[in-house]
């Protein structure tokens, strides 16, 4: 089986990749372990997309994504003109016809198992799948697995420390909800419209508020969160990161960023037994914030959690090491690139377990990612994006939301598509 490009990972980065390569009439394989697209927007409930710089670039993909899903009524423009608030089940039916309008195959419940080196390429993959194994052959392989996985089967140099881990979260969805009264509660109850705004759209409530134990900030659901620990409803731990939103074509419901999952020392997300705790924490932790909710914010009386994410929330694991290497002082400085593929102004985010620990870095100044740090530098027909990308743990940080990583795939589409 012979493809131009091979991406394993259909998530954000590995879906646009993929489309714009079917676009330019490239053979393309896209390989994903789940069955169905999406990767952190679906599997993981990562909704909504965070806003990114008005002069952001590599767009085609967000646009078409948006434009297709606006029209099935599953997306809407909504704070400052964010129009990335979606909702995930429908995402993964227009990302199947997405791939399907481009021609890119795609081959569902599969994942990789080794690759084949010569002279610094690879050669072939092999992946598990309906049948025992199949062997694979690309002129070019993306990796697009969050994790890196194809990178680190193929042995390539990584630069990431694993004592700079951040909390994983495990989303889930609340429905049942009476939303007019719970926002007319919330526009009385918080006054803040840096944390609380509620508006209509297209006939529709919609609304986002948060909450964290972090002291630094008066948060208005404080009081209610310290009678519920008090009272045994919620343990203090789940209280440490609280978010939710609204979602298109789902009336009635809210996701909630959160619970982010504590523990005294970050896990590990390459170590299945340390996410299996982590998962039965966070279901644990997602009864009890029902209940509270249910009992402390006016129209959940009725509510019921609708949907638990399949996976964890995870911010940053494997770092590919690329021809360049992305820092903290590229950002901070705005360094500008021949070849760039992102341009952003999403600050600094590192979530934190600890109180008052976390770190939100709005005075960022616009800035640039290169083509090279998607580039390995270990084998010269491998490419990486999305959160494996070779950066540090801080410029990372900043890199990982879903606009740039669509970014990522469109931008390396075109470079691929240059030189095939």
């Amino acid at each position: 089986m012979e493809y131009d490009v091979v991406i394993v990972g259909g998530g954000t980065a590995g879906c646009a990749a993929a489309y714009m390569l079917g676009k330019f009439n490239k053979k393309v394989l896209l390989i994903e372990k789940n069955s169905f697209l999406g990767g952190t927007m679906t599997s993981s409930l990562v909704t909504p997309m965070m806003k990114t710089s008005d002069n952001s670039i590599n767009n085609e993909f967000l646009n078409d994504f948006t434009e297709i899903m606006q029209y099935k009524n599953a997306a809407i423009t909504y704070i400052d003109g964010n129009k990335g608030w979606f909702n995930p089940e429908i995402a993964k039916i227009v990302l199947d016809e997405m791939m399907q309008d481009a021609n890119v195959e795609v081959l569902y419940n599969s994942e990789i198992l080794s690759s084949n080196i010569s002279n610094r390429y690879i050669t072939s993959i092999n992946i598990s799948g309906n049948i025992l194994s199949v062997s694979i052959c690309a002129r070019y392989y993306i990796d697009a697995t969050g994790n890196c996985d194809l990178g680190y089967l193929s042995k390539c140099e990584f630069i990431n420390n694993f004592n700079e881990n951040q909390p994983t979260t495990l989303r889930f969805i609340m429905g049942g909800i009476n939303l007019k009264e719970f926002s007319d509660w919330l526009m009385e109850f918080d006054n803040d419209r840096n944390v609380t705004t509620v508006a209509e759209i297209n006939g529709n409530i919609h609304l986002s508020t948060a909450y964290t134990w972090d002291t630094g900030k008066q948060w208005a659901l404080k009081p209610l969160f310290d009678d519920a620990v008090a009272k045994n409803i919620i343990t203090n731990e789940d209280r440490n990161y609280f978010q939710i939103f609204t979602i298109p074509n789902m009336p009635n419901s809210v996701a909630f960023n959160c619970p982010r999952i504590y523990f005294e020392r970050d896990i590990n997300p390459l170590d299945k037994f340390e996410v299996s705790k982590a998962l039965m924490r966070g279901r644990a932790s997602i009864y009890r914030i029902s209940n509270f909710c249910k009992k402390y914010l006016k129209g959940f009386e009725d509510a019921y959690i609708s949907n638990i994410a399949d996976t964890l929330g995870v911010r940053v694991s494997r770092r590919i090491k690329g021809k360049y290497v992305y820092t903290i002082d590229d950002l901070r400085e705005g360094k500008q690139f021949k070849n760039p593929v992102v341009i952003s102004n999403y600050p600094v985010d590192v979530h934190s377990s600890q109180k008052n620990s976390s770190i939100l870095e709005y005075s960022v100044k616009e800035y640039q990612l290169p083509i090279e740090s998607l580039i390995s530098k270990d084998i010269n027909n491998l490419f990486v994006a999305g959160r494996c990308l070779s950066a540090d743990f801080q410029a990372q940080a900043a890199l990982r939301i879903i606009p740039s990583c669509f970014s990522m795939g469109v931008g390396l589409a075109k470079y691929i598509s240059t030189v095939l």
